[in-house]
């Protein structure tokens, strides 16, 4: 008897909770402001839900009434609707579509999700209608203002390529032209991190305040992003011109732009011009090639205009090919590695080797490193190039010293980007470890861009190295940024003499002061010097006399694979 009790007490709270939770289905599906349908595939009956009458005037009792809802939407929305309505016929679980209700100014957000048995074949659907007038109201609203830059007032990229569309298609029809202007801010960057973002913010304002004055009804003027501006001209001549725009910006360049600090600024641009229909087709094909004129105008030195040939866009896409290739390259270590021979200039004895990176593409041919490491430094593989050259040279040289026992130096070239790596030196340390070689064998090359950042850190890292018995070797004196103040704090071993030098170095007087000065100045302070590309008898021979220390160049060695590496040891050792 206790036991049935039991049962009667657990159904009856059971069911209490049952009709607890359909009341609270029913409250929510009223007060949802929407409209449910739900169809059982099986039985094909229909049930309807919540505020039904306020999206529709007709009752739906099976799948055939469907059609009715065609009847309630504008002709354009039909398909849409219908597509809606039946997704079990392509299978699909969900959908949702607006849809704009015929007779009134609402739109319906129409959503259907279907739930399929095992076997794939449906059995409930559910569709879902919500009203998103006010919400595609503000939608519109916002689609309208997303034209507008909110920071300097200008239309903005979406606008300026919807326009600049606009004048290439009225060009075509009148046979005009069309000129877009790429503006870049130069040295933007380093503003924005010295004086802050809000200053940078405000000089992108004033800088766009300026250029604002151009806007007319034939020119067209936008902030694209950060610091990039575009000016679009339809049929410029006169005050319209490029030339005459461009005379105007830099005069106005001459004085400075006073911020809201009273402070002053001064601002240089690199603007790249190119114009249709002699560099493209269509607008955005004119942004790209303005674009990549404007690069060439910062490669030039900044602060200057280029206007767009076939040239630049064949060097342009020649580059984005090599960069293609060389993240390929990269993945699959598609590089060799050969050595440049050293030779004591006093007795021409073997000295050391430095180890030069090769790359062949996949059609075999040999693109210059001069090519490619500057493309690798400026996407990032620079990285992964520069770990894969340390390794496979540590690789080479342990296998000559095991074969050889000879004692000769290996060079690395370092760049600034891997140089600055946070775990540049514990790598290092664990490669001459796992090859078992003596940090004293090692040299490694930096170029004088490397202290330009952060002097006293990169002295530091360089003082670390030499702490571990490392050589250091400062590449390419004389052709970059150098400073005698900073050379005699700098903790290296070995100075290279650049090949422009040495390139000159017996036909030209002035050249030969230099030289003779630099051998001189390095002795004193306790420096070994290196003379690259030494090509002929003559430049041997002068550069011997004037004690040079080290010999590198075509003339003794050109650079080689390691096997013929290997017959100069061997030579050595006869």
């Amino acid at each position: 008897m206790g036991n049935l009790e039991e049962r009667v007490d657990a159904l009856s709270t059971l069911n209490e909770k049952l009709e607890h939770d359909a009341k609270m289905l029913r409250l929510i599906c009223e007060t949802s402001n929407n409209a449910f349908l739900y169809y059982n595939y099986e039985e094909d009956s229909v049930q309807t839900i919540a505020n039904w009458n306020y999206f529709f005037n007709f009752p739906v009792s099976c799948h055939a009434d469907f059609s009715k809802f065609y009847a309630c939407v504008e002709e354009r929305y039909t398909a849409p609707l219908r597509e809606a309505l039946f997704i079990e016929k392509k299978g699909i679980k969900s959908i949702a579509t607006d849809v704009k209700m015929k007779d009134s100014r609402m739109w319906v957000e129409v959503e259907t999700s279907i739930i399929y048995d095992e076997k794939n074949r449906p059995t409930d659907k559910i569709i879902r209608f919500k009203d998103v007038t006010k919400f595609n109201s503000q939608n519109n609203e916002l689609v309208y203002m997303a034209y507008y830059d909110i920071l300097t007032g200008l239309y903005n990229r979406n606008y300026f390529v919807r326009q600049l569309g606009e004048f290439v298609n009225r060009a075509k029809d009148e046979n005009k032209t069309v000129s877009v202007m790429f503006l870049d801010l130069d040295d933007f960057r380093r503003m924005n991190d010295g004086l802050g973002i809000i200053v940078g913010d405000e000089i992108i304002q004033i800088f766009g305040q300026f250029l604002s004055e151009f806007s007319s009804e034939n020119v067209i003027v936008s902030h694209f992003n950060s610091d990039i501006y575009c000016i679009g001209i339809y049929d410029s001549n006169g005050t319209k011109a490029v030339d005459a725009i461009y005379k105007k910006i830099s005069k106005r360049l001459k004085k400075t732009f006073k911020l809201s600090s009273r402070q002053q600024i001064p601002l240089s641009v690199s603007i790249g011009v190119a114009e249709y229909p002699s560099a493209a087709s269509n607008a955005l094909e004119l942004i790209n090639c303005a674009e990549i004129v404007m690069f060439r105008a910062k490669a030039c030195g900044k602060g200057n205009i280029q206007y767009f040939d076939s040239k630049i866009l064949e060097d342009f896409l020649q580059n984005v090919k090599i960069e293609n290739k060389l993240k390929e390259a990269v993945f699959e270590q598609n590089f060799e590695m050969h050595f440049q021979p050293q030779f004591h200039t006093m007795d021409k004895k073997l000295r050391g080797v430095e180890a030069l990176i090769r790359w062949k593409d996949e059609e075999g041919k040999m693109i210059r490193p001069d090519v490619f490491i500057p493309i690798a430094e400026k996407n990032g593989t620079i990285v992964p190039i520069g770990t894969w050259v340390m390794e496979e040279s540590l690789r080479i040289y342990a296998g000559w010293k095991e074969k050889y026992h000879y004692p000769i130096l290996l060079s690395l070239n370092v760049s600034a980007i891997q140089y600055k790596q946070p775990d540049f030196i514990e790598s290092v340390k664990q490669l001459l470890e796992k090859y078992h070689i003596c940090p004293s064998e090692i040299e490694l090359e930096i170029t004088e861009s490397i202290m330009i950042d952060d002097f006293k850190a990169i002295t530091d890292k360089l003082v670390a190295l030499r702490d571990i018995g490392i050589k250091i070797s400062l590449d390419d004196f004389g052709t970059g940024y150098s400073s005698l103040a900073y050379l005699k704090g700098l903790p290296i071993d070995t100075l290279k003499i650049d090949k422009s030098f040495v390139d000159t170095v017996v036909t030209d007087e002035n050249t030969r002061i230099i030289i003779e000065s630099i051998i001189y100045m390095v002795k004193k302070l306790g420096y070994e010097t290196v003379a690259e590309g030494v090509e002929t008898k003559e430049q041997f021979e002068y550069l011997n006399a004037i004690d040079c220390d080290i010999i590198q160049g075509y003339y003794l060695g050109k650079p080689m694979p390691s096997y013929g590496i290997e017959k100069l040891i061997e030579r050595e050792l006869a």
